[in-house]
């Protein structure tokens, strides 16, 4: 398949759900729900223009290295060892969870009944809810120091996800804003059907293709641990390297469930391919 994708034969959308499923991410666990990047970087202009690499996402870099300040910072934290931290890592917070896949389906069932129920039982405040593609990629990329979040593959085929059909009543922003339709970028004219479609064609694009390896490297591949991933500024809390800790010699019950827990509402790291 490799081979294939390499050659152009298949679409970057198929072969990141091939690697994703290699990996043991499924659709049917949403703690190891498919992970896809973000792959554009403009969310402001009238027209989107693919052919401009300054459009699109680094996709050499994770989420938490957008930008070189926040780079500083998460190098900064590594290097420091944060005294509430108990391990030495960039990132305590993870780019894939059951709370990031609910959070961006919420306005869709069952998701809407997963979201509340992991945040005990209602929505969660009005400007903590997924409620605009620009601000999401700004607090991920550049605002937000427990934000690294990545996308789901939904963000390339279903434009169902950024609509609020069911009326749900989701709340009022502190600047009033009643949330209702995901807030779209200028370019998709308000229309979900059309953010999918030129989402879809910036994720086939040229640009993409011929960066998308880089970004896979850090998501499934020799930069996701070791000293590779520290020189990418790619590390994560060791729990989240799920299949890297054997539990069965933790003998302490309260330890074993801590781990299980935190890895359960964190996420997880995909397994190596």
């Amino acid at each position: 398949v490799s081979f294939s994708w390499q050659k152009r034969e298949i679409s970057n959308f198929d072969y990141l759900m091939y690697l994703n499923t290699l990996a043991g991410r499924s659709y049917n666990d949403y703690m190891q729900y498919p992970v896809f990047p973000w792959v554009l970087a403009d969310y402001h202009s009238k027209t989107l223009n693919l052919t401009n690499p300054h459009t699109f996402r680094d996709l050499s870099k994770p989420m938490g290295a957008q930008t070189v300040e926040r780079k500083r910072k998460f190098m900064q934290r590594y290097n420091e060892v944060e005294k509430n931290l108990s391990a030495q890592c960039h990132y305590c917070t993870h780019y894939s969870s059951a709370i990031i896949v609910a959070s961006y389906l919420v306005r869709m069932e069952p998701f809407t009944q997963t979201f509340c129920s992991l945040q005990g039982g209602s929505f969660d405040v009005a400007d903590r809810m997924f409620h605009s593609v620009k601000n999401t990629w700004e607090s991920a990329s550049r605002d937000n120091m427990s934000d690294v979040r990545e996308l789901i593959p939904e963000f390339f085929y279903l434009p169902e996800f950024l609509t609020n059909a069911n009326h749900f009543e989701l709340g009022c922003m502190q600047d009033g804003t009643v949330l209702g339709d995901v807030q779209l970028p200028p370019w998709a004219d308000g229309d979900p059907h059309k953010f999918i479609f030129l989402h879809r064609q910036a994720l086939e694009s040229e640009y993409v293709s011929a960066h998308l390896h880089r970004w896979i490297d850090l998501i499934f591949g020799h930069k996701q641990h070791g000293s590779a991933a520290v020189d990418a500024v790619n590390t994560y809390h060791p729990y989240f390297y799920g299949d890297k800790m054997d539990l069965n010699n933790v003998k302490d019950p309260l330890i074993k469930s801590t781990i299980l827990g935190f890895i359960s509402n964190f996420g997880q790291i995909p397994k190596q391919v």
